[in-house]
């Protein structure tokens, strides 16, 4: 019986599945390979993992293309190897989440087949968004909307006597049909998969795209049919956090909540959320709804101490308040890395961006709530930013032809040991080369060269994962901001006996440090009474703090 509700301030290993490493040598990451790699994240300290999607899939998006969500697919293994990880994680203490894609599925789901062989109209189609064109002869498609990867979110169908036919609605890729939520029978096919997994132990789920599933019942044009590939966002209100999505979290809640009466187990829902304000984020985890949702601010937010501030504050403010922690992240498989993202032009190869990336990895550990690190961050990987355009797999790319916000440059598969590609990620000699190029420069940020270094990213993950599960001042709880010179945050946990301070220099000049003495674990090196610059550190003190 658990005692302690565990995902309130958790840290969740991301575990990029096909990325991770390669146990078959055919070049792609697999489940084995997961379970092989379960002792590394034990000694890193994180307390459970999320993998990606390992079900059937076409892998047009790798795996967010689903096919049937109840069971795995060959190139990942098997259902009886999931059960071995599932066994070999519970026995290390690591909690083990799976990512579900409510939102669409693959055009190569029996279900969408079924609905293509079946005439307008009826309850095949019905468990998706089929409509006539509009125009004399239906040609053009029933709204206005565009895809998120680009170009029109509607394709034609050819009927059964080869006429041009009804259009189909897909948010993202015409492989990736949007479920009609409206249809009661969606829900109940979900329950289904929610059950099937938890009887397999699992201790919870990431959401995929959980503000969508609804869309406007009338399905109108929009005012800015664009802005969802323009941001590469949901942004067309019409297409997502429609009012109705809190309907279906509260029944998975109530799930989760049926199997945890039986066992004590907590089971958990944490939500892809991306909505405008902090405040239509909390409306997410309200305490009937999902335990907890990504709050994605701190991960776009620029390199300023005044735009980490405002959305910490708003954060704390807004879902805190709701019962539920904030669920912090940095970065995520979609998403250029930190290394990358916070560095600049000017200064390429000073290590200012990987400094940053360290700074920030710290005061994200020192937030009130979870955090999600995903793979690779803790060796300090930067983006590969220069993979040739023959082996680009992302879909946005082979849909727009553009290269800009491509996600397979933080994708490329992790380095373990060596000097040399696989590094170590494909067994023998004979193995097929990874599924993306590594490069050469990968030798500096193999696991093996990390561990042996304390310098490295991962020993300052591991120090900092281990302070956390330590400190009782961090975790749960809240944080009071101290009055610091511009360009530097600092804020203090605790409410009784020492305090935990955190401070982060977001400038590249030193300043005199918040409290005296010598910090108990710094981004870089931190003297005793300064705060270099582009670092973060943390203190243990007496309570009495300099302004």
């Amino acid at each position: 019986m658990e005692t302690h509700r565990w995902w309130r301030d958790a840290v969740i290993y991301q575990v990029y599945v096909r990325s991770f490493l390669d146990s078959t040598g055919d070049g792609i990451g697999d489940l084995a390979g997961v379970r092989a790699g379960l002792p590394y994240l034990k000694k890193l300290g994180v307390d459970g993992i999320w993998l990606s999607p390992f079900y059937p899939s076409p892998q047009y998006d790798h795996g967010y293309d689903v096919a049937d969500y109840r069971d795995v697919d060959p190139v990942f293994g098997d259902l009886a190897e999931f059960e071995r990880l599932g066994a070999a994680a519970r026995r290390l203490g690591i909690k083990v989440l799976l990512d579900i894609v409510p939102n669409h599925c693959s055009s190569a789901h029996p279900r969408f087949r079924e609905a293509l062989a079946s005439a307008p109209g009826s309850a095949a189609r019905a468990r998706f968004h089929f409509a006539d064109g509009r125009g004399p002869d239906g040609a053009e498609p029933p709204n206005n909307w565009h895809a998120m990867f680009g170009g029109p979110a509607w394709t034609r169908v050819t009927e059964a006597d080869g006429r041009p036919g009804q259009w189909y609605l897909h948010m993202f890729t015409p492989e990736q049909p949007d479920w009609n939520w409206r249809n009661p029978e969606v829900a109940a096919d979900f329950d289904h998969v929610l059950r099937f997994w938890l009887d397999r132990g699992v201790d919870g789920f990431r959401i995929d795209v959980a503000a969508g599933l609804f869309k406007h019942p009338d399905l109108p044009d929009s005012p800015d049919p664009e802005a969802d590939a323009r941001t590469r966002d949901s942004a067309n209100p019409l297409a997502w956090n429609q009012p109705e999505v809190h309907d279906v979290w509260r029944h998975w809640r109530a799930v989760c909540e049926e199997y945890t009466a039986r066992d004590g187990r907590e089971r958990l829902l944490v939500g892809e959320v991306s909505v405008p304000t902090a405040r239509e984020h909390a409306k997410y985890v309200r305490p009937d709804e999902l335990h907890q949702a990504f709050f994605f601010d701190l991960l776009s937010a620029p390199w300023n101490a005044d735009t980490f501030r405002k959305v910490v504050t708003e954060a704390m403010q807004d879902i805190a308040g709701t019962g539920s922690t904030v669920t912090w992240v940095l970065n995520n498989h979609d998403q250029v890395r930190t290394v990358t993202r916070y560095g600049e032009p000017a200064t390429e190869g000073s290590g200012l961006g990987a400094a940053r990336a360290r700074a920030a990895a710290l005061l994200m550990l020192a937030l009130p709530g979870a955090a999600y690190v995903y793979q690779g961050e803790e060796l300090g990987l930067p983006e590969v930013v220069d993979l040739p355009d023959d082996v680009l797999t992302d879909p946005i790319f082979r849909r727009t032809g553009s290269r800009a916000r491509i996600r397979d440059g933080c994708r490329v598969p992790l380095p373990w040991s060596g000097q040399a590609s696989p590094f170590g990620f494909t067994p023998g000699a004979e193995s097929a080369k990874p599924w993306l190029p590594q490069p050469d420069w990968f030798a500096e940020h193999a696991t093996d060269r990390a561990l042996a270094d304390t310098r490295s990213s991962w020993h300052l993950y591991r120090d900092g994962l281990q302070l956390r599960a330590a400190l009782p001042q961090l975790g749960e709880g809240a944080l009071r901001w101290l009055e610091t010179p511009p360009g530097v945050l600092a804020f203090v946990r605790g409410d009784d006996g020492d305090d935990f301070v955190c401070a982060v220099n977001f400038g590249t000049a030193p300043t005199p440090a918040p409290v005296p003495g010598t910090p108990l674990l710094a981004s870089g090196p931190c003297p005793a009474g300064v705060l270099p610059g582009s670092t973060a550190a943390w203190w243990i003190h007496d309570g009495t703090t300099h302004a």
